[in-house]
C-alpha cells in the first residue's frame, strides 16, 4: 500500500483559472472566453495567452470554489445546452484534475459570435 507523505498541497488560482479556461475552449458552441467587464457594451474575445481573464475564481472555504466564467459563444448553438455543457465540464475537471470542490459554476454570455467557414474563404 502506498503511504502518503507529510504535508500538503496548494494549488494557486491562477492554475484553477487556466484550467477552467482552455477546458471551456474545447467546449462545442464556444468560441472564445470574455472580458468581465464589457466596454462600450461590447464583449472582447481574449487570446489564448489572457484566458485567466475570463474566469475568476473565488474561494468559498479552504477547499471549495466559485467558478464564473465569462464567454462568447457561437451563434446558432443553444446558449442553455452549450451553458450547461459548459459548466459540467469545468467542474469536473477541477474536481479530478485539482481535487477541489466546485460549490457553484456561474456562466456569464457576454456575446455571440459566427465562426468563420475556412472553406469559403
Amino acid at each position: 500500500m502506498a503511504v502518503e507523505p507529510p504535508g500538503t498541497v496548494t494549488i494557486a488560482n491562477d492554475v484553477l483559472q487556466d484550467i477552467a479556461g482552455y477546458v471551456a475552449l474545447e467546449c462545442y458552441g464556444v468560441v472564445g472566453m470574455a472580458s468581465p467587464s464589457l466596454r462600450d457594451g461590447v464583449a472582447q474575445l481574449l487570446s489564448r495567452d489572457k484566458l485567466r481573464k475570463g474566469v475568476v475564481i473565488a474561494n468559498t472555504d479552504e477547499r471549495s470554489v466559485l467558478v464564473d466564467l465569462y464567454v462568447i459563444i457561437e451563434h446558432g448553438t443553444s446558449l442553455t445546452q452549450v451553458s450547461r455543457n459548459l459548466s459540467d465540464r469545468v467542474r469536473y475537471a477541477l474536481t479530478h484534475d485539482a481535487d477541489v470542490v466546485v460549490t457553484e459554476v456561474n456562466v456569464h454570455v457576454q456575446g455571440i459570435k459566427v465562426r468563420k467557414n475556412p472553406e469559403r474563404a
